[in-house]
């Protein structure tokens, strides 16, 4: 097996993310469910956009928001997602390029405009999210270069992937070259309400060995076992015999596989101002040491670090060195 040339590469939405607060009434008054996301057409985009208050656009996507962060660990690291040559598309391939992850996607020139996704952040930090995947939905099986796959050490693919047929068979193609190469598969549930929707599909990804490494949150696991009880859904992730990094917010994490069970502090943070991006951070932080072979633990505990910087600022993209953060915490 040949050296890796990259440590992480994302398949993922390319997103823009427009996020504006609220208050909770104004989640009530449009019928949004709070915490969750939810798929919506560009007329529904439109017609929130106009009834959100003033808004703070940023590049988004959960697996490109990984990848970002990745690279701000100094991972070198790739994407592939579908974008629209348009003014949203241009902002998308602009940033992450900026940021040093290797972005190489032909963008669309017709169809639906760029992907975008509406975040409310209300006062507790918890986001509601309606999503118009516009232009991702046309990433296909030719998207995936297979080079770039067989190259990279861990190939990290969002649930999210599971909505559009045509990005559902993308994600196959390219887990299939990975482990064809020897490489390694990561997998984000992504989002509860994604997973009550594939749970039998994400199980059987699980159980055939599609994937190598999960990520979850408490209440995507939960969803995903059906039930109530975290040691319940623990003991059967723990059963399913794969690498498992399950995050709870203030509680830190657990990391989980049929031999260990470690559970890992969050790092503490002066104040709580958007959740956004936790999840994806974590997955940057925890990937990235992955790919240099640190312990489970301090995988664990670079994952929180990311995630506490993440979750003080909107927006799922870094604001401060994370490298230079990583090392003053003796974690690079």
């Amino acid at each position: 097996m040949t050296e890796p040339s990259l440590e992480i590469l994302g398949i993922g939405n390319a997103i823009v993310d427009v996020l504006a607060p609220c208050d909770d009434d104004f989640l009530l008054a449009h019928g949004l469910n709070k915490g969750g996301m939810s798929l919506i057409d560009e007329a529904t985009a439109e017609k929130l956009y106009a009834a959100m208050g003033q808004t703070i656009v940023v590049s988004g996507g959960s697996a490109a928001n990984t990848i970002i962060g990745a690279a701000a660990l100094g991972a070198r690291a790739a994407f592939i997602g579908k974008v629209k040559h348009d003014p949203l598309g241009d902002m998308f391939t602009h940033d992450i390029r900026a940021a040093k992850v290797d972005f190489e996607t032909k963008a669309a020139t017709e169809g639906l405009a760029s992907a975008r996704c509406l975040i409310l952040v209300t006062p507790d930090g918890q986001r509601t999210m309606q999503t118009f995947l516009g232009a991702c939905q046309a990433l296909s099986e030719t998207d995936i270069d297979a080079a770039r796959v067989a190259a990279a050490q861990i190939t990290y693919l969002e649930g999210y992937l599971w909505d559009p047929p045509a990005a559902k068979a993308a994600f196959l193609k390219a887990a299939g070259i990975a482990h064809a190469a020897g490489r390694k598969v990561a997998l984000t549930l992504s989002d509860a309400f994604c997973v009550d929707r594939y749970r039998d599909e994400f199980l059987e990804l699980i159980r055939t060995r599609s994937i190598d490494i999960l990520f979850a949150n408490e209440s995507e696991l939960h969803a995903l076992y059906q039930t109530a009880d975290f040691k319940t859904a623990v003991a059967q992730l723990r059963d399913e015999d794969i690498l498992a990094a399950v995050t709870r917010s203030e509680k830190g994490s657990l990391i989980v596989t049929r031999e260990e069970t470690h559970a890992v502090n969050a790092f503490p943070i002066d104040t709580l101002v958007d959740t956004t991006g936790a999840g994806d951070l974590f997955a940057a932080g925890f990937l990235a040491g992955l790919s240099r072979e640190q312990s489970l633990t301090d995988c664990a505990r670079l994952g929180a670090l990311a995630a506490a910087e993440i979750i003080q600022h909107y927006g799922a993209r870094p604001q401060t060195d994370l490298k230079a953060l990583a090392a003053e915490n003796g974690l690079l």
